[in-house]
């Protein structure tokens, strides 16, 4: 029985990447529009219809892919960020 516990778990996992993302955000003390860069989650298959070291090799890919994705993503989250603090600090209108 355990190993159909396992197989429907396996079947339900969708694997995933990170991917950086910007987006426009008002930010009211400066009185401005400014760019903000996020990680967004996104599908990129599921398993279906694996054996047992198919299923074993397919979550090892997907772990990694997934990590990896996740460092990259975030590393030019940051950066970017930085970037887009400095630009907004150039355009920052406050009414001290």
């Amino acid at each position: 029985m355990n190993h159909f516990r396992l197989l429907v778990v396996v079947m339900g996992l969708q694997g995933c990447v990170y991917l950086p993302r910007t987006k426009e955000v008002y930010d009211a003390d400066c009185r401005i529009v400014a760019k903000q860069m996020e990680m967004q989650a996104v599908q990129i298959g599921t398993i279906a219809g694996c054996s047992n070291e198919g299923c074993a090799a397919a979550l090892v890919a997907m772990g990694a892919a997934t990590a990896a994705s996740a460092v990259v993503s975030g590393s030019i989250v940051v950066v970017g960020n930085v970037v887009y603090w400095f630009e907004k600090q150039g355009r920052c209108r406050r009414s001290d």
